[in-house]
């Protein structure tokens, strides 16, 4: 899933070698993948009122087995 994640944002960013990944281990119990970018990224993630990272958590949630992960967009 990890390897998902950091190939979509990837494709998305100006500066992809910036893009950090870390899965962790929610305190509700499910899995949470942390994502860090460039500052001038984050916008570019996120998108207009989310619409880019719902999508995003649309496919992780689509290939996920079980509980899909929550996405977290970090500085």
């Amino acid at each position: 899933m990890e390897n998902l994640v950091r190939h979509i944002v990837s494709a998305l960013v100006d500066e992809p070698d910036e893009v950090k990944i870390s899965v962790e281990q929610s305190e509700r119990g499910g899995e949470l993948i942390r994502i860090e970018v460039a500052e001038g990224d984050r916008g570019t993630v996120i998108g207009r009122q989310g619409r880019t990272i719902r999508a995003i958590e649309a496919v992780i949630s689509a290939a996920a087995r079980g509980p899909a992960p929550r996405l977290e967009i970090g500085p």
